[in-house]
């Protein structure tokens, strides 16, 4: 198997189970991770060997892991740590402060997104499939951080992780009626959905990029993976690609320890 070559900003690291990106301007601030095929989490699976296998590339363990049961919308959890035992909510985001506790999303084919605060160590995980980007998913990740530690938008570091991308991802013109609906400008939608020959794609890491921006993230600091899943499905989980037979890969990142 050969891995596609990231962007300067990502990397990949050799795991016990198999291959997972990083995005290095999150190496030096918390513990995270993207995982691959190679993993094979089943969709709906809150433990097991893989989740185990997960949460150790991490320096965590499973039972430090605060879930969402995701449904595509633009709730966020905060997850502390003496709620981790309970079940996992309605959500499509989590985020935390407690040291050594991680927030995690599932993806196969929908945008994953880790999110770091250098300043007060706060961390988050976010899952934007197009329903969860046309609600801004991605915003109120940020203006619950921000709202429940004073993190500064400005100082967040974001890696937006392997995708669907603009170059697989065809969509009905529906989907650019439920983006103005939701009441974004024709400037963005226009950005973020383009005709390519006789198909309307849509584009998820430049609208979740720009999201990112117009809820206060610097533009230096988002990092797009740029790496699609149905192109690189030998590498990826892709719904698209394999149906109910596709498995989901993690997203991962770790509260650090605060000085």
């Amino acid at each position: 198997m050969t891995l596609p070559t990231p962007p300067p900003d990502f990397h990949w690291t050799t795991e016990p189970w198999g291959p997972m990106l990083r995005c290095r301007a999150l190496d030096g601030l918390a513990q995270h991770g993207f995982t691959s095929r190679q993993l094979r989490l089943r969709p709906g699976e809150r433990a097991g060997d893989a989740w185990t296998e997960a949460a150790a590339s991490v320096g965590c363990a499973v039972p430090r892991i605060g879930r969402v049961r995701q449904v595509h919308g633009a709730v966020v959890r905060v997850v502390r740590a003496g709620e981790l035992d309970q079940p996992a909510p309605d959500a499509d985001a989590a985020v935390t402060r407690d040291p050594g506790t991680a927030v995690a999303v599932v993806a196969a084919d929908c945008v994953p997104v880790l999110l770091a605060d250098p300043v007060t160590g706060a961390v988050a995980a976010v899952h934007a499939g197009w329903r969860g980007t046309a609600a801004n998913i991605v915003g109120a990740t940020v203006a619950t951080l921000t709202r429940e530690w004073g993190v500064d938008p400005a100082s967040l570091v974001a890696a937006i992780g392997p995708s669907i991308g603009p170059c697989c991802y065809a969509v009905g013109p529906e989907l650019r009626t439920a983006f103005a609906e939701a009441g974004h400008p024709p400037a963005l939608t226009n950005r973020w959905f383009r005709d390519d020959d006789t198909r309307l794609v849509l584009d998820l890491w430049t609208a979740n990029r720009d999201l990112l921006q117009q809820s206060g993230v610097k533009a230096e600091h988002i990092h797009v993976a740029a790496l699609c899943t149905q192109t690189h499905r030998e590498v990826f989980e892709s719904f698209r690609a394999d149906g109910d037979q596709a498995g989901r890969m993690a997203a991962l990142i770790v509260a650090p320890a605060r000085a």
